[in-house]
């Protein structure tokens, strides 16, 4: 068994853009290769999980042929469909969960949710009003796995009913979080056009702010 993995998701749709958000550029690089290469040194496998083969096959033109692909055969009814799909794949112990469509991961973030999952069935970074980021998260991956597949038999397809069904989560606050990353840009996603302008901005040198902002 491997250590660690990454499972970038890969499923959702672009219906705000004309074309796959994957393959979308920013700083002249796909998206999907931002994710990727945030995770480059920090795991011994990427597994990119996608709804049709056909997106898995213009995907791993954009990738190096060490990047594995997996394809849900579920009908998707949300999220938990392509983590079970990317779960089942997964070699390694534990597993970083990412969306593809996040380009700013920080490895020191990642780092941390690893260091500290250890031991536990998951890592969960969580904001000072009790929400959870779910999806920028680390797990054990076999006590995920058997989460996932008890939430989705019972007909609940929220990564929320997934982690409530893991015993022993440690919730990371974003407190903890900011010294590491200061603006959170972690878990910034781009869903539509203006996000992807608002990344071209914030790829940019940072400049020094007081105000933190949290990015949904």
């Amino acid at each position: 068994m491997l250590d660690r993995s990454a499972i970038i998701l890969a499923g959702g749709s672009s219906t705000r853009f004309t074309t796959d958000k994957g393959v979308l550029e920013l700083d002249s690089k796909p998206l999907l290769n931002h994710v990727i290469d945030a995770v480059e040194g920090l795991v011994e496998e990427v597994i990119v999980v996608t709804n049709t083969q056909a997106r898995a096959d213009v995907y791993r033109k954009l990738v190096s042929e060490e990047v594995r692909f997996a394809v849900d055969v579920r009908e998707s009814k949300g999220p938990l469909v392509g983590v079970l799909t990317g779960f089942e794949e997964a070699k390694g112990e534990y597993s970083a969960l990412l969306p593809f469509d996040s380009p700013f991961v920080s490895k020191e973030v990642l780092s941390l949710l690893f260091d500290c999952c250890v031991g536990k069935a998951a890592t969960v970074p969580r904001w000072t009003n009790q929400d959870i980021e779910p999806l920028h998260a680390v797990y054990h991956t076999k006590q995920a796995l058997v989460a996932a597949e008890e939430a989705l038999a019972e007909n609940e397809f929220d990564m929320q009913a997934m982690v409530e069904r893991l015993h022993g989560v440690r919730y990371i606050s974003t407190m903890v979080i900011e010294q590491l990353d200061p603006d959170f840009k972690t878990f910034f996603k781009i869903n539509t056009p203006l996000d992807l302008k608002k990344a071209a901005v914030m790829g940019k040198p940072r400049k020094t702010s007081k105000d933190k902002k949290k990015y949904r």
